[in-house]
This record gives structure tokens, sequence and C-alpha cells, in this order.
């Protein structure tokens, strides 16, 4: 295998997928092996998932959301925010209510349990984000900053109108 992929460096042909330089591939794996190594610290201590605590960050910072907000919130499809959501909720660490000015919309909320695990949580993050982000000089956090605040505004676009063909 690793032949293999030697012999696809040495030929470089135009059309080659070479997956460690490829932007959305780098971003994901590094988003996974983020998301594990925090998820580490409180996979097993709270029962909870990368989705689920992603849905508990959202509405750690933004109450009052309808499942549907999460998924536009979070990027992430229907199925997972569901199965997060129902397993949050089966361990009481979110709430879900009618919204009194649209009786057909509900919301989540965490509960109490739910926001102590998440003021549990967050100064975790926090130091795995700090220790990720003390390799990077103050330049390279701002331009880190600046950069990924224009390819969310491309990604956005395309979600919105779709890739150019």
């Amino acid at each position: 295998m690793n032949s293999e992929i030697n012999r696809s460096e040495e030929t470089g042909t135009p059309d080659d997928l070479r997956l460690e330089k490829f932007l959305p591939y780098r971003l994901s794996v590094l988003s996974n092996r983020v998301s594990n190594a925090i998820a580490q610290a409180y996979g097993q201590r709270f029962e909870l998932t990368i989705p689920a605590w992603r849905v508990m960050a959202i509405l750690g910072r933004f109450p009052d959301l309808s499942a549907a907000e999460l998924v536009e919130q979070t990027a992430m499809d229907k199925v997972a925010i569901s199965r997060a959501v129902s397993v949050l909720f089966k361990n009481d660490y979110i709430t879900r209510s009618e919204d009194p000015a649209d009786r057909r919309r509900q919301v989540l909320n965490l509960s109490p349990l739910g926001r102590e695990v998440y003021e549990r949580i967050v100064p975790l993050a926090q130091q795995y984000e700090n220790d990720l982000m003390a390799s990077l000089s103050s330049d390279e956090r701002q331009q880190l900053d600046s950069i990924i605040e224009k390819l969310m505004d491309r990604a956005q676009a395309w979600a919105e109108r779709g890739l150019i063909d």
C-alpha cells in the first residue's frame, strides 16, 4: 500500500486527489482528532457522544432552539441531531417544551443537570483549545480566525446556492 502511495506521488498526474493536501479532508481529520481527544475527557464520565456534546454546547450558548435550528447551527444531519436529542432527553440533560409564541414549535433547553454537566465540560474543552492554539503565534491565531471566517462564509454560500459547476 505504501509503495502505491509513493508511486502516486511520483507520477503526480493532474487528476490525482492527494488527500493529505486536500483541504476538506484535512479539516475533517483535524476536527475528528480534536473532537475525539476532548470526548475522551467527557465521554464516559457523562455518557455523552460527540454529537450529544455538540447539541449541549449549542444549547448552552443559544437556548430555546428547535431540533431544526440545531441542525442549522451545527451543520450536522437530522438523524444525528435526533439521536443526540433523544439520548440527552432520556438522560435528563435537556428539556423539551412548547414555544409560547408558536405552539407548533418545540424548543429545547439544558435542564439543571444538563447545565451542571455543561459547566463542568466547558473548562475542559477550553483547556484543549488553549493547548492546541498554543502551537500558534498570536499573529497566526488571528490569521487562522480570519481564514476560518472566510471559509465558513464560502461554505455557507455553497449551502445556500449550491456549488459552482
